[in-house]
This record gives C-alpha cells, structure tokens and sequence, in this order.
C-alpha cells in the first residue's frame, strides 16, 4: 500500500496545541506522509510565534502563508478568510494531498475547508460536533457539511454529526489530541527552570511555586466586538482584586482583539498591577503544566472546559463564548461581571479540586487519528 500524503493546516496556537500528538502519530506511521501548511496568526509575532515552537519539535513545514489582515474586527475576519482561501488553494496545488485535515471551528478553519472541497481534495474535520457560543456554532457545522471524514472528541459530538445527515460510517470518536498532551502532564506536572527567563512576557516577576496562583485566557466574543474592552477590563479587575499570583496570556485574533489587547495595556499603564504577569505564548507542555498547578483557570478559552476537565482543575467560565458546551463538574459559569468573577474565583479556594473527567478523551486520541487516517476510505463524494 503506498503512502497517504495528509496536509495538516494549521492556523493558530490552540490549532497547534490541538492536533500536535496527532502529528506525531502521523509522522511516525508506515502510511502515511505529513505534509505541514502553517499560515495565519501561527505565523505572527504578536501570538509568539507558533510556527517556531512547531519547528523546535523536530516537525518540517511546507507552506509559510501570511493569510491575517491587521485590525482584529469583523471586516478583517472576512477579508481574512478570503485571503486564506486564496492562498490555501495554491499550496494545496503543489503539495497535490490525497486529504487535508483541518481542525475546530475558527475562519481560517472554514478558509481551509472550503478551499479543499472546491479542489476535489478528500477534507478531514477534527472536532466537529460541539455546541459553544458565538459564531464558531455556525462555522463548525459549516465544516461539518463541508467535509468528508469526522473525527470527534465525544460520543455526544458524535451524536450530532450524525444527526445532521453524516454517514455514521465516516465518523470516527477519537477523543481530542490536547488531552494527550495532558496526559503526560498529569504524569510529569513540575515546569523546570526558570520560567521568566524562558518565556519572557511583561509583568512583574513574582514568586508563584507552592502558592495558589491563576492562569488567565480571555479571548473577545466575535458577537460582541464591542464590548471586548470592557468585558477584559472586568476580568482584569477581578484578578487585581483577588490579589493572587497570575499568568494572563494574549487572546487570539478573532474580531475584538485589538480592543481586548487595548484594555490590558490601558489597564498596566493606568493600574501597574502587581500579581500579573502576561504572556503571549509557551509551549503545550509547559502551559499545561502551568494550569495543572493553577487554582483555576479564568476567562472563556475552551481549555477551561477540556483540558481542565481532564486535569481536574476548577474553571471560571466567563460569558457565552463556552455557552451549551459539553462540560465537566470543573467548570463554574460567570458573566462579564468583576464581583461574580471575583467571587467564582474566592469560591474556587474553599473547594475541593473537582475529580478528573475523561469526556474529551483518554490520553491516546494521536494513535487513533493517525490509525484512521491510515486506513478510512477518502474520497469526496457525499
């Protein structure tokens, strides 16, 4: 049997985080030939980066595509996603893959997605079948229409792919590949060396090991651009306020960003808080274990609703970016309110660190990905 030529596009830092064991599975197998695009904000300074942790772990990229219109707002979004479309189109012609394998439920995912489909290229979706809020539902199922293989974190996610008319024979339960990476960290949770020094960031320089601290996520809500500056400037009172050790990290580049990132330096400037300290990015291993040791998990990334479940560790969930998304018993719902946030986090302290939740996986998504794409039939007519 010759081997398969899989394209993996990847277009963030969380894409990276996501799918990275599989991509290990990938490289390893007898089978199969990992073909590597990386484009869009995983390319970019501001998010760290992305591109150069990819490299470090030994994996070889094919297609560097600047795909990112400046200005994180909703007209950039769309324009982004037509750029990315463009792009993708030409490297998926020269890299000629018998499938590409796109991951979630972000623009550059749907630029991705459409691209391969319009080229006749067999198209592999990772994550589809989840509920959260904002307009990843609406692009999330779009994939899913759009493509031909599903592989899917959860039996309910299964659930619903096939209950929007996908043949129950293409859609594979594999358990989400971040959860790999927790699993390790679970088994190997100390962060050695210096931290600081390591991944530099901005912030004051605090003593955090053995100390309750939290780790902050904070991304805008693409229905509420507006409000992204001061839905951030609550949280980041909130943290102030609690006085605990904190490590925020950099929202992604969905539309409010810019707002979002506006906030945070108004809010350094104005207040020079003491117990923050900012990053833009580090990488899997590393973040994981610095939110296995954290207290909680604050703001709206989906890491506080899988990763955390797995790790057992309490997640503020703030607003309607995570709204109806499968959860464990980790994750207490918030709105963009400083006292509620103030008080989830205060509450977080007098409880006991809820058991671990298996619901996004086991540990050994990677093999099971890699296996698929080994030996699932690809085609694309549906």
């Amino acid at each position: 049997m010759s081997r398969r030529r899989i394209c993996v596009v990847i277009t963030a830092r969380a894409s990276y985080a996501r799918f990275r064991t599989a991509m290990e599975a990938m490289r390893a197998h007898p089978l199969l030939d990992l073909r590597l695009v990386v484009a869009a904000s995983a390319i970019l300074e501001r998010f760290g980066f992305a591109d150069r942790v990819i490299e470090r772990d030994g994996f070889s990229i094919d297609f560097r595509l600047h795909t990112m219109l400046e200005g994180g707002n909703l007209i950039t979004a769309a324009k982004s996603t037509g750029l990315g479309i463009i792009e993708l189109t030409s490297a998926f012609e020269a890299l000629a893959p018998d499938a590409v394998v796109t991951i979630a439920d972000r623009f550059e995912t749907l630029a991705t997605a459409v691209a391969a489909s319009y080229m006749n290229i067999p198209l592999v979706h990772v994550q589809g079948g989840e509920i959260s809020g904002n307009i990843d539902n609406k692009v999330r199922h779009a994939i899913t229409k759009l493509a031909d293989l599903h592989l899917v974190a959860s039996e309910p996610a299964r659930r619903r792919v096939i209950a929007m008319g996908e043949d129950p024979q293409r859609v594979h339960v594999t358990g989400c590949p971040s959860i790999d990476i927790a699993a390790q960290v679970r088994e190997d949770p100390v962060i050695v060396g210096d931290l600081y020094a390591r991944y530099k960031g901005v912030g004051p320089c605090f003593p955090w090991r053995d100390r309750p601290y939290l780790v902050v996520i904070q991304h805008p809500v693409t229905t509420e651009p507006q409000a992204a500056a001061h839905q951030a400037e609550q949280t980041l009172h909130a943290v102030h306020d609690s006085r605990l050790p904190t490590f925020w990290f950099w929202p992604n580049i969905d539309a409010g960003s810019d707002a979002t990132s506006h906030a945070i330096r108004a809010f350094r400037e104005r207040w020079n808080p003491d117990n923050i300290h900012f990053f833009k990015n580090m990488p899997p291993e590393d973040f994981l274990r610095l939110v296995h040791g954290a207290v909680a998990v604050v703001g709206n990334s989906s890491v506080g609703i899988r990763e955390c479940a797995y790790l057992g560790v309490p997640a503020v969930n703030i607003g309607e970016r995570q709204r109806n998304r499968d959860r464990g018993r980790n994750v207490v719902d918030v709105p963009h309110e400083r006292e509620a946030i103030l008080k989830a986090i205060q509450d977080t302290l007098a409880r006991p660190r809820p058991e671990p939740d298996s619901l996004y996986g086991d540990g050994r998504a990677g093999e099971r990905i890699a296996s698929i794409l080994a030996t699932a039939p690809l085609d694309y007519v549906k």
